[in-house]
């Protein structure tokens, strides 16, 4: 074998090995898509039986019902469409009525119910997954700021604590 021969079986072998590994990965990638849904999107959805899918939205007030063990079935609102929703585990911390939140799961047509395997409740009162938050803002059920009940606007409720110029809390009483 010359030189020549031996420079392009290796090139040859590397170019192998990562085609190889981009098949890999890319077909480990098409397994564990979910895609994302809101309520109203899936009453439009055509969707094959045991399709994992996330559904996202705010959880809408006095839906929340406490089953057996910790079965807990709540409703997902849009504004313009609503989906109960099964779950069998330990709720985060932060789920609550009114708030926003995405799960994922299966959602059955015939029953036009969805049977959740996780919870991703939102992390403090500003945020909420972008997705949702533009779907929301589009259907005008939120508003930066406010959320429709979830978190008074700016300049209701509790009043701003004042800041000087750095941003710091100034003249608070609280030690």
């Amino acid at each position: 074998m010359t030189r020549k021969q031996k420079r392009l079986a290796v090139i040859g072998g590397g170019m192998s090995f990562i085609i190889i590994a981009v098949f890999l990965v890319m077909f480990a990638f098409s397994q564990s898509v979910a895609y994302f849904f809101m309520p109203a999107d899936l009453a439009t959805a055509n969707l094959q039986p045991g399709t994992r899918i996330r559904l996202g939205g705010l959880v809408e007030a006095g839906s929340v019902k406490r089953g057996q063990g910790s079965t807990v079935s709540f409703t997902v609102t849009d504004g313009s469409a609503t989906v109960p929703v099964s779950y069998t585990g330990i709720l985060p911390d932060l789920f609550r009525e009114g708030q926003g939140v995405v799960t994922e799961g299966s959602f059955d047509a015939a029953t036009h119910a969805f049977v959740a395997d996780s919870v991703l409740a939102k992390h403090d009162e500003n945020y909420m997954p972008k997705e949702v938050a533009d779907r929301l803002k589009k259907d005008g059920v939120w508003e930066d700021g406010t959320g429709s009940g979830m978190a008074p606007a700016k300049g209701e409720g509790t009043p701003e604590a004042a800041k000087d110029a750095k941003g710091q809390v100034v003249g608070s009483t609280t030690p």
